[in-house]
């Protein structure tokens, strides 16, 4: 395993880390995502993990695991006992575990017992992200990766911020979406139905949502894997969300670049938005010193997912590990660019219901 200090990760820990659901029979979801990009074959690897009702009992209650795997194929399980669970409520740490032999409470593994003891499941935590998957219909996978954290959501070296701001440690606004590390380098191997990836230092990324609450409609942008820009990771994303008893629309936009953090969000920029139902996502903002623009296009017809719903783990959204995006930063001074990057590694995604047109910002 690789040795990270503790004063290292203390520094890169995002808020929201840990696990929110606090034993109440509220409905409730919880998911997390991992991704890792293989820049030398041009192909990602997406690991979904959720929980939903953990209490038991309920009609919705289990978990899942979702692989997006080599051009944009499709594996997933379901894990219905949620008793096979287990997430540690102060630090990213958590795992289902379906076929195994062991009769233990579930707790983190070493990778070899893991390997060893759990047949079908996962484990993942900040530097960590293990599991085996088999679906009779379309194949397996069984992965382990370590991972470096380079960026989490904030600047390097400072305190980590809120993806959502500080009103998102409350349950005004549902649900919550925390990006859990912006960049970091992942090494280990992923098996793809026989087919072995071997990968040192390969760009990934992580984050997470949670709550009692689903969005309407949204859409994302994601990409860590630049031509000729090693450290620069973008993400982008916005959506209709419940507050209180109205809804509201919201995007934001981040960019970690060189040590530094470019934010735009509601409360410090004016972001806009043009989003067609598939196909290209726009976006722009400008706050007090910056200016960013941001293009995605595809041609792919994209995968669809299952995300967590009012009905439970369904297909919601569509997304394409391979679509093409354009970014731009520029200072609001000087006009010159700062950032102009281009990858044709980009995570997109539309998802939720209402998407007969484009969608413009108001």
């Amino acid at each position: 395993m690789l040795s990270i200090p503790n004063n290292f990760l203390n520094s890169t820990q995002t808020p929201h880390s840990g696990y929110h659901w606090d034993g109440s029979d509220r409905r409730f979801f919880e998911g997390w995502y991992y991704r890792v990009t293989l820049p030398d074959c041009g192909q990602t690897f997406a690991f979904m993990y959720s929980i939903e009702d953990p209490i038991g009992g309920k009609p919705y209650s289990g978990g899942a695991a979702q692989i997006l795997g080599p051009d944009d194929e499709y594996l997933w399980r379901t894990f219905p006992d949620v008793k096979g669970f287990w997430a540690n409520p102060a630090k990213l740490e958590l795992g289902h575990w379906g076929k195994t032999d062991l009769r233990t409470q579930p707790n983190l593994l070493l990778p070899a017992e893991f390997d060893h003891y759990v047949k079908e499941g996962y484990q993942a935590t900040a530097t960590l992200n293990q599991g085996i998957l088999h679906d009779p219909a379309t194949g397996y996978c069984r992965w382990q990766y370590e991972i470096q954290p380079i960026y989490g959501w904030g600047d390097k070296g400072e305190p980590q911020q809120s993806t959502a701001g500080f009103l998102s440690s409350l349950p005004i606004f549902e649900p919550g979406w925390q990006i859990l590390m912006a960049h970091g380098l992942a090494s280990g191997w992923i098996d793809w139905n026989g087919k072995r990836y071997e990968f040192t230092n390969a760009p990934a990324y992580g984050e997470k949502n949670w709550g009692g609450a689903f969005p309407k409609k949204w859409f994302w942008v994601n990409c860590n894997c630049f031509e000729g820009e090693p450290d620069l990771a973008l993400t982008a994303g916005g959506g209709r969300r419940g507050v209180l008893w109205w809804m509201e629309s919201v995007a934001m936009i981040g960019v970690h670049y060189q040590g530094k953090f470019y934010e735009f969000v509601p409360w410090n920029s004016q972001v806009s938005w043009q989003i067609q139902p598939w196909g290209s996502w726009q976006m722009q903002a400008t706050n007090s010193e910056y200016e960013v623009t941001i293009t995605g296009t595809t041609d792919l017809p994209g995968t669809p997912l299952r995300a967590p719903t009012e009905n439970g783990l369904i297909f919601a959204c569509k997304d394409t590990m391979r679509g093409e995006v354009r970014l731009e930063v520029r200072s609001r001074y000087s006009q010159q660019s700062i950032i102009t990057a281009y990858s044709s590694l980009c995570g997109l995604e539309t998802g939720g219901g209402s998407w007969g047109t484009t969608w413009y910002s108001n």
